[in-house]
């Protein structure tokens, strides 16, 4: 299958795009963010990386008439979860918080939450091709960042926000001049995961206690998360706060044990010999 059946994109005006992978149908599926900026264009989490992300945005011709006049195309990822950073490896400029570097750079498919099966691709993307096969590749990030960080792409800057909670690098992208905040799997409009290796329900409830600070402080119009669809301030604010109610209630903190307890079992079964390194 090639890179430009394997993905599909929708422009959302002002040089944003939204690339989904098609034949991944799973609630795991993550949105992938495409921003250009005047002299850098970025692309925020990168899928499975089954295909060429590079070949389908240059194919589809998705930098313009002339993208050989800016810096090369840089990806950054929300945090090092599988679903999000599969396609790193793909890209010659590779950005993701401190704390993930290593299980990026190791191909620590442990803490990067691997774990895929096979009815979740509706279509091979080569013949004979089996999830139980799919890690993520190692990669070595370019660009370690870091709280308050600036990306700048030159018409527009993005300011790295580092909210843990899901995983112990997860970031926000906030763009503060056009209110937009990229949110990975800080948050999104469904039931927050925080029983991952590395998740921390205390570093969560931080985390979204800034987010409803964002709100409050009116720096976010709308949200572009890892998940599912966008949406607005309001709804975020709602989010957040739900989450900080009840992730300190007997019942959540038991669920959250519970899920962590056999998420860890699952992930170091399925991978074996990160679980060991």
């Amino acid at each position: 299958m090639s890179a430009a059946d394997w993905y599909a994109h929708k422009s959302l005006g002002d040089g944003l795009f939204w690339i989904q992978e098609r034949f991944y149908q799973s609630e795991n599926r993550a949105n992938i963010w495409l921003l250009r900026g005047s002299h850098q264009d970025v692309v925020i989490d990168t899928g499975l990386g089954l295909r060429s992300l590079p070949d389908y945005i240059d194919g589809k011709g998705l930098l313009g008439e002339d993208p050989q006049r800016k810096n090369p195309l840089l990806a950054i990822a929300t945090h090092a979860h599988f679903d999000h950073s599969g396609g790193l490896h793909q890209f010659q400029q590779v950005g993701v918080h401190s704390a993930e570097v290593d299980a990026l750079a190791n191909g620590d498919n442990f803490e990067t939450a691997t774990w895929l099966s096979d009815r979740e691709i509706a279509e091979a993307p080569s013949p004979g091709w089996r999830a139980r096969h799919y890690r993520v590749k190692a990669v070595q990030p370019t660009h370690i960042l870091q709280e308050g960080d600036v990306i700048n792409l030159g018409d527009r800057q993005l300011t790295v926000l580092h909210m843990p909670g899901h995983s112990r690098g997860s970031i926000c992208l906030h763009d503060r001049d056009n209110k937009l905040l990229f949110s990975g799997d800080v948050v999104y409009d469904g039931a927050m995961i925080d029983w991952l290796p590395y998740s921390r329900v205390s570093d969560y409830i931080s985390s979204c206690e800034r987010l409803v600070g964002l709100v409050d402080s009116e720096q976010v119009d709308q949200v572009l998360p890892g998940h599912y669809n966008t949406f607005g301030a309001k709804r975020l604010h709602r989010i957040a706060s739900t989450y900080i109610s009840r992730a300190g209630t007997c019942p959540a903190k038991f669920s959250t044990f519970a899920w962590g307890t056999l998420a860890g079992v699952a992930l170091r079964a399925f991978n074996p010999r990160s679980a060991c390194s």
